[in-house]
């Protein structure tokens, strides 16, 4: 088999709950669905950091946050740390990002050949915590519930005027290897089409509010009073203001019910994409995954967004079709950081052509429908509203979260996957937690860690003071446009052009004659 073409469609705090594929009672998730229906899910994928450019660092590099100090939404994504972009360029793909990456320093494009459109995020050091004073808001850009008050229909916002234009980027994208094919030029292709949403803010297009109602939103399952929070979720809490801010049964519902609807906003994306794949007559030819860098807690255990290794914030969806690609679901604990050997090994790549060592594994097994000995995935929190790290094993079906400031937490999420009962103390488990507790202290060097984290801080907010009073230039991506070669100009003849950007209906047989 030739090497096959890769395409993610990545959403931006998709918890996998909320989608038809994972068993929502009424998510209307049609492309998403159909694709799991003839692919592999993957139902206990996790992000690596429940926030997103460090989410999105260890899926483009197949490392640890904590290896390439990818710690924060401030975090620099060093250029000498190698991506898969990288890997498959070498291998004889091209490449292309269209959408969100939230890449920050001046390397904007980290392997990827094409990049279309700009990031909707600063690429700066802005939005750097500051561990010296854990407990102090930074209003300008951390969350709170005024975003979940606000919630509702809009007929445009700026992250649907973002997601339009991805979408319409990574489709022209398509049809140009369309148009290639048709001149004979076979070259395998890897996109990465990354949209916002369902991101808050919470705010959807009329057409998909309309697809609910709210007498069928269901509202949170758990929500333990305050006094009986664990202590990291009741800072998250006072960060972001829920543990003082009281919302009513009608703004709950309300937020819930517009991220539904921008849940199957995304979901038509994932259409859009899988039809231009169609129309280049790539189908038979394209591994297709739909995933997130992580999920939103929408209310469950009164938390909002992600920070945390709950199950609503930490899961994300993971769903793979294509060729090579069995039918069925995959129980095994994975994360983002295998997706990387996952993709050098559909390129038909060795683990020699890698130029550092990675945290993850291949996921092919698995989507092969094959025993994969590796039930495990490993997690890191290193940002805003904690002053330690935290850290999280989820082993078969037990979830470990250790943070040197707070008690432990241990989880049978089999038993109870709501994780409503912390069983650390629980002594029928004893063996379990002590285990964990071991590796944590065997794995990681909390203190040193911590100290280098609050050193990247400083030098961060040094810069970027610097960088705000004129100090160099500014990072964000301007996607190149040379206007004189487009469409029809004084030296082209118009009927070559005409033909060249005409492309017929193509199917898998004229693909392979």
């Amino acid at each position: 088999m030739t090497q096959p073409n890769i395409v993610v469609v990545m959403a931006d705090q998709l918890a996998p709950h909320w989608t038809g594929a994972y068993g929502h009672s009424v998510a209307q998730t049609p492309h998403i669905d159909a694709l799991a229906a003839r692919g592999m899910r993957f139902d206990a994928a996790y992000c690596n950091s429940p926030l997103c450019a460090p989410s999105r660092f260890a899926f483009m590099s197949g490392q640890l946050i904590s290896r390439i100090a990818a710690y924060d939404n401030a975090s620099e994504f060093r250029a000498s740390v190698p991506t898969f972009a990288h890997y498959l360029k070498a291998l004889g793909y091209r490449t292309c990002l269209s959408g969100k990456m939230h890449f920050v320093g001046p390397d904007q494009k980290h392997g990827f050949q094409d990049r279309v459109t700009t990031d909707i995020y600063p690429a700066d050091f802005a939005w750097t915590p500051d561990w010296e004073a854990p407990d102090e808001r930074i209003d300008k850009w951390y969350h709170n519930m005024q975003t979940v008050k606000e919630s509702g229909v809009a007929i445009a916002t700026f992250q649907t005027d973002y997601d339009d234009e991805v979408g319409f980027a990574a489709r022209r994208w398509l049809i140009d290897r369309g148009r290639e094919r048709a001149s004979g030029d076979e070259t395998p292709f890897c996109l990465v089409a990354s949209f916002i949403h369902p991101h808050d803010p919470y705010v959807a297009k009329p057409e998909w509010w309309d697809l609910y109602a709210d007498e069928d939103i269901p509202m949170p399952d758990y929500v333990p009073p305050l006094d009986q929070q664990d202590p990291f979720s009741r800072r998250v809490m006072d960060g972001i203001e829920a543990s003082f801010v009281p919302l009513s049964e009608e703004e709950v519902r309300r937020a819930r019910r517009a991220y539904l609807a921008n849940v199957s906003y995304f979901d038509s994306k994932v259409g859009e994409i899988v039809k231009a794949i169609d129309d280049v007559g790539e189908r038979e030819n394209t591994i297709v995954i739909v995933t997130a860098d992580h999920g939103d807690m929408l209310g469950e255990r009164g938390l909002w967004y992600k920070m945390n290794f709950f199950e609503h914030s930490a899961r994300v969806p993971l769903i793979m079709a294509g060729p090579t690609i069995a039918q069925g679901v995959a129980g095994n604990a994975c994360s983002l950081l295998d997706l990387l050997p996952t993709f050098v090994e559909i390129a038909g790549g060795r683990a020699e052509d890698l130029g550092e060592p990675v945290d993850g594994r291949s996921l092919m097994p698995l989507a092969r429908g094959e025993m994969d000995p590796v039930d495990e995935a490993i997690g890191e929190y290193c940002a805003e509203m904690t002053p330690y790290p935290v850290f999280m094993i989820r082993r078969g079906p037990l979830k470990y979260i250790h943070c040197d400031a707070d008690p432990p937490q241990l989880y049978d999420l089999v038993a109870d996957p709501m994780e409503t009962q912390n069983l650390a103390k629980d002594p029928s488990y004893a063996d379990a937690a002590q285990a964990f507790a071991d590796e944590v202290a065997d794995r990681w060097d909390s203190e040193a860690l911590r100290s280098n984290i609050m050193a990247t801080q400083k030098s961060r907010r040094a810069l970027h003071a610097a960088m705000e009073a004129g100090a160099g230039e500014h990072w964000d991506y301007n996607p190149p446009s040379d206007a004189s070669q487009q469409y029809v100009r004084n030296h082209m003849d118009w009927t070559v052009a005409a033909d060249h950007y005409r492309l017929d209906p193509r199917s898998s047989d004229d693909r392979e004659s």
